[in-house]
Order: C-alpha cells, then structure tokens, then sequence
C-alpha cells in the first residue's frame, strides 16, 4: 500500500462501543434476512435493462429501506439539488454511509478499484455505474479525476468519501482534494453532507462504525443486533459552482461545512465538531 493514503487511526479495540443491550440474536437474524432480501431485489434491477429507468425517488426510498431493515432508525433534514450535475461528499464512518447518501440523492459512488475485482459483486458494481480509483497509484488520479468530471458534465451525480478512510465518528480526517478538481472542472456544485450515528441518549455512537481490521460481517452484525441505534443525515447548504477558485479552497469549504448548524439552529445544539485525533472512548 503507498504511503501517501490516508489512514484513520481509528480501531475496532480501542473506538468500538459495544451495545449496551443487544437485540436477541433471531431478531438480528430476522434484520439482516430483511436486508438480503432488499439487495437481491437490487440485484434482480441492475442485471436487466430497466435499471436505466428506475425513478430516482424509488432508489432514494429503497435506500432508506435497507437502513431501517438493518434496524436503524433514519433521520434527514435538508436536502439537495434534484437534478443536474452533483458532487456528493460526506464523511466517512460506516458501509451504512453509501445508502444513507442515496437516500440524499442516488449518485454513482467513487470506490476503491480492488472492489472492481471481487468475485459477482465487482461486476454488479460496474454495471450499477460505480466509478472506481486507483488509489495507490498517483499516476492513474488524473484520469480518475477526467472521469468524474465527464460524468459530472452529463448530469450525473456524483457521491465520493473525501477523508479516504473510515473513521469511528467521534474523529475525523480531513478531505483529500482531487475529488474536488472534478466539480471545478466540470464547473457543478459541491453538497457537503454530515452523517452521524446516535445510541438512546449519547451524543454520538461507534456502533455502525466500520474501522481498522474490522471484518464486514462483524460490522454488520453489531448494527443488526444494536438497539436504540439513528442515523442522522444533515444535508448541508450546497457549494455553488465557482464559489472557489481552486480545489483547496473547495475541499475547505466543504469541510467546514460539514460543523456550520443550518439557519436557525444554534451552534450549541449541534455539539462539538469531533477531534481529528482523539479516539478513545
């Protein structure tokens, strides 16, 4: 792996709360079952030609559906543009992030290009039009970036993790840039949005988060068997095209964003923006 990627230092031992009253196991069972069966539904769409015409709000609630089939509750409050060209940018903390986006707005995702490898699943993320990066070559992040920006231009949105690794939620990274040159290129607007997981009455939960040498299934089976878990999915005001004039400035304003309240709710009630380094429970 080149040294030059971004790795939280978040990990499963030291920033994973376990659940303090878990679900019984046939109930999580029943969950993940309910899940399975949305992602086959998926499946059954993006292997046929109708996938093209599915209408967005149908992709926008089915995503909805497969976090509240995991048990999650889910809560939005904004939202972004309907049509036209998009960069979608969040921060990262759970594999719960990328249908809670679609639920904002179904864009095609930017993954990791290992993904496009795996056995059925990278085929079936191809054909859903994921756009994929080299990220241990430097060399390949102009095309990468000359393909979001084509995509873009068409209309599509685009939805993209800009820390470049997972974080526990209670700390973050700060956004890589290369994402952004593509909305400058194609001259679209950037929406920033913030994703946060809540437990009962704690101000922010580990629980969904998906970290370090953390294995999938375990992740998955922590969300299904948690109790009393919220996603909340605040979309922030959008970043107009030519706001800024460079991908620095960009990537900063988006960011910030990300701990900017929405008019009319005080900062206090919001809470503190997370450290970038502080991870331990």
């Amino acid at each position: 792996m080149s040294a030059w990627l971004p790795v939280a230092p978040c990990t499963p031992a030291t920033c994973v709360e376990p659940s303090r009253a878990a679900v019984a196991a046939p109930r999580a069972v029943l969950r993940l079952a309910a899940v399975a069966v949305l992602l086959l539904a998926a499946v059954a769409v993006v292997l046929t030609p109708v996938r093209r015409r599915v209408p967005a709000a149908v992709v926008a609630h089915w995503s909805r559906w497969v976090v509240r089939a995991a048990g999650v509750r889910v809560r939005v409050t904004g939202a972004a543009p309907p049509a036209g060209g998009l960069l979608l940018v969040a921060n990262h903390v759970s594999w719960l992030d990328i249908p809670l986006l679609a639920a904002v707005r179904p864009a095609r995702m930017l993954a990791k290009k290992e993904i496009r490898h795996w056995p059925v699943a990278g085929a079936l993320a191809a054909r859903g039009g994921v756009l994929f990066i080299e990220r241990d070559r430097l060399r390949a992040l102009p095309d990468t970036v000359a393909a979001l920006a084509l995509a873009l231009r068409t209309g599509a949105a685009v939805a993209a993790f800009p820390e470049g690794s997972t974080w526990c939620g209670r700390a973050h990274g700060a956004y890589r840039r290369a994402v952004f040159q593509a909305a400058l290129d194609a001259e679209v607007p950037v929406q920033p949005v913030r994703l946060r997981y809540r437990a009962w009455e704690r101000e922010v939960s580990t629980a969904a988060a998906f970290v370090g040498a953390d294995t999938l299934l375990a992740s998955v089976w922590r969300v299904a068997s948690a109790r009393g878990l919220t996603a909340e999915v605040e979309v922030c005001p959008v970043v107009p095209a030519g706001r800024h004039p460079d991908r620095r400035s960009l990537a900063e304003a988006a960011e910030a964003a990300r701990w900017t309240p929405p008019p009319g709710v005080p900062h206090g009630h919001q809470g503190k923006a997370p450290s970038k380094s502080m991870c331990v429970l």
